[in-house]
């Protein structure tokens, strides 16, 4: 039997990007699916290819910046299917400007009450239920979360916020059951890069990355799938970030100029 056939499985930002894929990732093994995002069309048209792929499907509009909705996708999962048994709180937003480019100090408020206020309020709704059953919580960080990374300040200190919380819960969850696999990955091909913010608040409208050569959110999904299987305290998606972990204590200096050559070539 699969590892997630019937378990209930809620996605934040499932329309596009990393939720999507792995929405589509886990249905073939027959989960619950609860998909949320704010853009009910996407959602619906992935719920199809859900279905049709063999999950039961749950699709809840909505702006989890906004405390109440965030308990409210909680209590519809549970109305619909009874419990909840994962949480992927992946749902975020992201930012491409330098500190002294930026004139909407708005970005920094935007970033950090969805990256982190939005899975905090998410989480604290679903560990009951989460508790009910030995479940899973899953949080999407970043590499950014474990280094710093230039032109992505607003969005490090969500990812560096969201990554310290969930290493405190986890000590406060030892012996519940209820595990916590922190997933970081490095460069994803998403539709987030081409709305990321400049300095004045606005969407780019296009991604600035070489999307060629950086992973695709199915490749992505695929090492979640099995992390998430075997509980994993955190995944590291690419060779550098777990190169980059060791670098940041022994030799500072050489993981800031990474991060810099990495923004440089947008890859």
């Amino acid at each position: 039997m699969s590892e997630f056939s019937g378990n209930v499985v809620l996605i934040t930002g499932a329309s596009e990007g990393i939720g999507r894929a792995l929405a589509e990732a886990l249905a073939p093994q027959g989960p619950k699916l609860v998909l949320a995002a704010r853009n009910a069309e996407r959602l619906e048209s992935l719920a199809e290819s859900c279905w049709a792929a063999g999950a039961e499907v749950l699709v809840v509009p909505g702006d989890l910046t906004e405390e109440a909705q965030c308990r409210a996708l909680v209590e519809a999962t549970v109305a619909r299917f009874g419990r909840l048994d994962t949480l992927v709180a992946n749902a975020g937003r992201t930012m491409w400007a330098r500190v002294d480019e930026i004139r909407d100090t708005g970005i920094f408020r935007g970033v950090m009450e969805l990256n982190y206020f939005s899975v905090v309020w998410l989480t604290l709704a679903a560990l009951p239920h989460l508790k009910a059953v030995r479940g899973r919580i899953v949080p999407v960080a970043s590499l950014a979360g474990l280094t710093g990374v230039p032109s992505r300040s607003a969005y490090c200190a969500s990812k560096h916020a969201l990554i310290g919380f969930f290493d405190s819960l986890r000590i406060e969850l030892a012996g519940s059951g209820v595990t916590v696999t922190t997933v970081c990955p490095d460069f994803v091909v998403s539709e987030t890069h081409r709305r990321a913010m400049d300095g004045e608040g606005r969407p780019l409208g296009e991604s600035t990355m070489q999307e060629a050569r950086i992973m695709t959110a199915e490749q992505c999904a695929a090492l979640m799938v099995t992390a998430m299987a075997a509980r994993k305290r955190m995944l590291i998606t690419s060779t550098r970030g777990k190169l980059g972990r060791f670098l940041k204590i022994f030799a500072p200096g050489v993981i800031d100029r990474i991060a810099a050559k990495a923004i440089a070539e947008r890859r």
